[in-house]
């Protein structure tokens, strides 16, 4: 039986087990503690002394770093504590750089938020000589401002834990501390893999994605330019966030509609993307199975992770499965199938994929990843950066009608939308690979061994005769696990999905910004996913070979899967990186 402490908490009375927390004690109790640098199970150092509490000690505590003891009598909010925080945040405030009416992450700020609750008008109190940073802004995908940060450290350890990359950490000392790369690099001159994780960990401004939203507009404002759009799986579960509708509600017909209010010329949609990678991944899966293949084969949709393995797992790659992530792959198919049946020169597409990703911005401007000297996708902007274009536009979210996918790209399959959850790719391609091997009528399409946000997931498959034991990663910290317990020996895998996010594209770089408080009582990969998995279950279809424009689109141009036509437009290569520069 598990051990319970007894104590009180502002009067309130609570049990909580042994090892718990201070803070967590208080949220037990319906006490809200305010914070900084606390993330959940990832960052609780008590950097900030935001928590501080009144135990009776001689001075006041960080209650993050303190654990609950038996009879322990804690005060939240004596005059005080609340005297301390305020003069905490003006502190705070005088090495802040507080460009808050034009900051991005205004409303979505923690410091502002705090500031605002406690009362603090006065940001000049303590004004002073303040440490002037240039802003690293040479990454495809994310920006540092260094003149914003709190030095919560919350970035440092995301990138250190949860993904294992550590391209980021305190220097110098004092006055002078400040988050940076090694010997004064910039971020895009580190192994850092994009995922902007660090971006959704930061509570200010000192971290967002590089926007990309100018040269969207400047596309759609071009008569010469034929603007195509696809959004990727996640985004639908999670864009509503962005206007006060709840977490974990699907939006996909209201999306579709602003993105045609936007004016592109047609959307079409990543999901159908999703269900070409299917099969195009299936079919290599069952080659390397019949044929004597490399294996374990690994899945190649994640740009972070493929970077991730490309720098720090390079004797994996001929793993890596050589298809195009679903984004890439409809951007090389507009480009081509698409621009001979509408009759436009391929030239003048611009395909402009939202993505819950900040990696995507990395991975869209690879050379591996175009053809005839175009790049199969030519923009990618995250889901901050739709909502924020829809709110230029304005148009009110909330009442647009439920509009419909443009067709010859637009249908497509559950297999296709639960591509946006840790497993879902995994789950995707059993539900064809089974039909192909078996030649047999799958009835039971759900894997639910393969679902939920564990970080690993492991699992056998029966494939007829064939048992196929697969395993899914997400974050980069749990693949390496993974890797390194297939290099010793350890482990046996036919086919490993990774993702490089935490709970995979729901929980992306690029997806609307969830604060500690939030992310400390609910699972937002599970809530986000749970409306991929409601659309997948509500699908008439729900294998990717039964989608009727996959179907065709074979028949009109590709032939089959893993044709030679194939092989040139969907398929693509990888190479080894450099740790320290790209």
């Amino acid at each position: 039986m598990e051990n319970m402490i007894s104590l009180t908490v502002d009067g309130i009375a609570v049990e909580v087990p042994a090892g718990t927390n201070v803070l967590e004690a208080a949220r037990k109790a319906g006490v809200n503690i305010p914070t900084l640098c606390y993330l959940k199970d990832i960052n609780e150092i008590g950097a900030c002394r935001m928590c501080v509490v009144d135990t009776g000690a001689r001075a006041l505590q960080a209650a993050c770093v303190l654990p609950a003891a038996q009879g322990m009598v804690v005060k939240t909010n004596t005059p005080a504590i609340r005297k301390y925080r305020r003069t905490l945040l003006e502190l705070v405030l005088s090495a802040h750089d507080k460009k808050c009416l034009t900051c991005i992450r205004s409303q979505s700020c923690e410091l502002q938020k705090l500031c605002r609750e406690l009362g603090v008008e006065n940001g000049d109190r303590f004004a002073g000589v303040t440490n002037d940073y240039a802003i690293d802004d040479v990454s495809p995908s994310i920006v540092r401002d260094n003149n914003k940060c709190i030095l919560c450290r919350r970035c440092v350890a995301v990138c250190q834990k949860v993904q294992k990359v550590g391209v980021i950490g305190p220097v110098m000392r004092g006055f002078k501390t400040a988050i940076e790369s090694p010997w004064g690099l910039k971020l895009n001159e580190m192994a850092c893999i994009n995922c902007g994780q660090c971006i959704t960990a930061c509570p200010v401004g000192a971290l967002h994605e590089k926007d990309d939203t100018a040269k969207v507009w400047a596309a759609l404002q071009d008569p010469a330019k034929h603007v195509v759009v696809q959004p990727a799986p996640a985004v639908r579960a999670a864009l509503g966030e962005e206007f006060g509708i709840p977490m974990g509600t699907s939006v996909t017909g209201k999306m579709v509609s602003a993105l045609k209010r936007l004016g592109f010329d047609k959307v079409f949609d990543t999901d159908f993307g999703a269900d070409l990678t299917i099969m195009e991944e299936a079919n290599e899966l069952v080659e390397r199975v019949t044929n004597g293949g490399v294996l374990p084969m690994i899945t190649s949709c994640s740009p972070g992770w493929i970077k991730f393995c490309e720098t720090y797992y390079p004797d994996f790659i001929p793993n890596l499965s050589s298809c195009k992530s679903p984004h890439e792959m409809v951007g090389a198919m507009v480009k081509s199938y698409y621009a001979e049946k509408a009759g436009v020169d391929p030239k003048n597409i611009v395909v402009v994929s939202v993505m819950p990703c900040t990696a995507k911005k990395f991975e869209a401007a690879r050379p591996e990843l175009g053809h005839d000297g175009m790049a199969d996708v030519d923009i990618v902007i995250t889901t901050r950066e739709l909502a924020r274009m829809i709110k230029e536009a304005g148009i009110n979210f909330n009442l647009l009608p439920d509009g419909d996918f443009d067709s010859l790209m637009g249908a497509s399959t559950g297999a296709g939308v639960i591509f946006g959850a840790t497993g879902g790719v995994m789950e995707a391609a059993l539900r064809t690979a089974y039909e192909t091997i078996t030649g047999q009528t799958l009835e039971k399409v759900d894997f639910e061994a393969v679902r939920g946000t564990q970080g690993i997931k492991e699992a056998t498959v029966k494939v007829g005769d064939l048992d196929v034991s697969v395993a899914v990663c997400s974050s980069t910290s749990k693949a390496a696990e993974v890797l390194d317990s297939v290099r010793k020996g350890e482990k046996k895998y036919t086919f490993i999905e990774v993702m490089a996010c935490p709970g995979g594209c729901v929980n992306g770089g690029g997806q609307p910004i969830v604060d500690a408080d939030t992310r400390a009582t609910v699972d937002v990969r599970a809530v986000r996913a749970k409306a991929l998995y409601g659309e997948d279950a509500n699908k008439p279809l729900r294998k990717s070979h039964d989608n009727p424009e996959i179907k065709q689109i074979y028949a009109d141009y590709l032939d089959k899967p893993g044709s030679h036509k194939a092989h040139e437009l969907l398929h693509t290569t990888y190479v080894k990186r450099e740790k320290y520069t790209d």
